[in-house]
């Protein structure tokens, strides 16, 4: 699986706790400009957190035992975790007009408006955030640069805060962040550790890998039926609900993936029938 990897926002703190202004957001990244200055535009988004394999959600409406999995929950889950959900794509050019129009439309359903070219709560509060990184991670700033550039345009004022790594790790540690930089890699096999990253508990509890503060009974639940699973149906169908779940949380806003592995070999190998549940990783 591709894993998760991109800016996370902390839904422990406003405005990160409204999955409207976490839309708006990830509407105002303009992946498509950003991987064509960055990469050329060669590598393929992250589309969810089990991309780029079985264990991903499909597109469109859940059917069959997804959709029974989510039916106890739908009235608490994220939109569009039922009915399906994709991130925008951009034209590529520099200004992501049809992506600037839609974060306005969540920024306004969310109760702000621009006011001189600023954008503020009701109360005047004016929509801010500091983006933390470790100051060895060039691509990530550049990344960070070009997104604030951006944001501007929206009259959001995001900050980036650059600390040695000692601090990054003590800083995320204790969720002590607006948007950070964020990386997990998943396997083919996910077992126990899901809770350690996405459940409930974990969400207050310093030093877990929950560094978006997911707290939903029906991510609990996706993980306890992956975790009781005896057939691999219903594994497979517990693990692409989770899957829907998480990426129409829209808690982090995804970057780009290596989907092909970069190895070294011998004209005569080739990858066996049924790949190994870590992939070609050590």
């Amino acid at each position: 699986p591709s894993g998760m990897t991109g800016f996370v926002m902390n839904s422990r703190r406003a405005p990160f706790d409204d999955w409207r202004v976490r839309d708006a957001l990830i509407s105002a990244f303009n992946f498509e400009y950003i991987n064509e200055t960055l990469t050329g535009g060669t590598l393929p988004r992250i589309t969810s957190y089990f991309s780029n394999s079985d264990l991903a959600m499909r597109d469109g409406p859940a059917t069959g035992r997804v959709f029974d999995l989510l039916a106890d929950y739908a009235d608490t889950l994220p939109p569009g975790t039922v009915d399906g959900y994709t991130l925008p794509v951009a034209d590529g050019s520099a200004r992501n007009r049809s992506g600037i129009r839609a974060a306005m439309q969540q920024l306004s359903a969310a109760g702000y408006e621009a006011e001189g070219g600023v954008m503020r709560r009701a109360d005047g509060t004016p929509l801010t955030f500091t983006i933390l990184l470790s100051k060895g991670s060039r691509e990530n700033l550049a990344i960070a640069e070009l997104y604030t550039q951006a944001l501007k345009r929206l009259g959001i004022t995001a900050q980036i805060e650059t600390v040695d790594d000692a601090q990054f790790v003590a800083r995320q540690n204790e969720y002590d962040f607006d948007m950070t930089f964020f990386r997990r890699a998943l396997s083919l096999s996910p077992g126990t550790e899901q809770r350690f990253y996405w459940g409930s508990e974990a969400a207050d509890l310093p030093g877990t890998r929950n560094l978006m503060g997911v707290r939903s009974p029906a991510v609990d639940a996706m993980i306890d039926r992956m975790l009781q699973a005896r057939e691999t149906a219903d594994f497979v169908a517990a693990t692409r609900a989770l899957d829907r779940i998480l990426t129409a949380g829209r808690y982090v806003i995804p970057f780009w993936q290596f989907d092909e592995g970069l190895i070294a070999h011998d004209a005569r190998m080739a990858y066996p029938d049924t790949i190994p549940l870590y992939g070609d990783g050590p």
